[in-house]
C-alpha cells in the first residue's frame, strides 16, 4: 500500500485547486451562463464542508495543544473580516480600479488558501483533507467569479484570462510551498496557533463569504448541496474514529 507523506497532500491538494480554479476560468470563458449556473451549487458545498471541518475538528485540536487557540481564531477571523471591508470599500471606485482590487483580494485570499493546506496537513491529514476538499471544490466558483470581476474591470477576454489563472490559481501553491518549511517545524503550541488561526480564516470564509449565496440564491438543490458538504465532513470525522 502507498503511503504519501505530508509534503506529498500538500502538494497534491494545492495543484488540484489550481487546477479547479483553472477549470472554473475555462468554463467561463467558454460558456458563460453554464459556469454561472453551476457555481453555485459549488458554492453550497464547499461551504457545508468549510463550515463543519473547523468546528468539529481543527478548532479541538487546536485548544487542545494551545489553550490560547481562542484568540488566534477570532484574530484569523477579525483578519478577514477587516481585509474584505478594505477590499470591498476599494470596488466603489472606477470600473479598472474594481478589476485591480478584486485582483489583489483574489490573490491574497488564494495565498492564504495555500498556508491553510501547509498548516492543517501539519496537524493532521484528516484536518488537511477536510478543509482541502472545500477548499479545493470552491475553487471552481473563485475562478469563475475572478474572471468575470476582471472582465467588468475593463480587460479584454485574452488578459482576464491570463491575470485571473496568475492570481487566483497559481497563487494557491505558491502560498502553500513558501509556507510548508515553516510549518512543518513548529512545536505544537504554536501549531495550535496557526491552526487556531486558520480555523477563524475557515470560519470566516464559509459563514460570510460562501453561505449567503445558499441563502441568496435559493435554487434548486442549494441546501441539498449544503447539507451534502456538511455530511461528508461529518462522516470522515466519525469514520476516522
Amino acid at each position: 500500500m502507498v503511503t504519501f507523506s505530508t509534503f506529498t497532500w500538500i502538494v497534491i491538494f494545492s495543484l488540484s485547486a489550481m487546477r479547479v480554479n483553472s477549470l472554473g476560468i475555462l468554463f467561463v470563458y467558454r460558456n458563460k451562463e453554464w459556469a454561472e449556473r453551476v457555481k453555485d451549487h459549488f458554492i453550497c458545498f464547499a461551504a457545508g464542508v468549510l463550515i463543519s471541518s473547523p468546528l468539529i475538528m481543527a478548532f479541538p485540536q487546536a485548544v487542545e495543544k494551545n489553550p490560547n487557540a481562542g484568540l488566534a481564531a477570532l484574530s484569523g477571523f477579525m483578519f478577514m473580516l477587516f481585509s474584505n471591508k478594505l477590499i470591498k470599500y476599494k470596488m466603489k471606485q472606477a470600473e479598472l480600479a474594481f478589476g485591480i482590487t478584486a485582483l489583489i483580494g483574489i490573490g491574497i485570499h488564494s495565498f492564504i488558501d495555500g498556508i491553510i493546506y501547509s498548516v492543517t496537513f501539519s496537524v493532521s491529514i484528516m484536518i488537511g483533507f477536510l478543509a482541502g476538499i472545500g477548499l479545493v471544490v470552491h475553487e471552481f466558483a473563485e475562478g469563475v467569479i475572478t474572471f468575470t470581476a476582471l472582465l467588468k474591470g475593463d480587460l479584454s477576454k485574452k488578459k482576464a484570462i491570463i491575470y485571473a489563472f496568475l492570481v487566483a490559481a497559481l497563487t494557491t501553491p505558491v502560498g502553500a510551498l513558501i509556507a510548508y518549511p515553516f510549518a512543518s517545524r513548529l512545536n505544537d503550541s504554536v501549531l495550535g496557533l496557526a491552526l487556531g488561526a486558520v480555523s477563524g480564516v475557515l470560519i470566516y470564509l464559509s459563514a460570510s463569504h460562501l453561505l449567503p449565496a445558499v441563502q441568496e440564491e435559493e435554487k434548486r438543490h442549494s441546501y441539498l448541496a449544503f447539507l451534502f458538504g456538511v455530511s461528508l465532513a461529518l462522516f470522515m470525522m466519525f469514520g476516522k474514529q
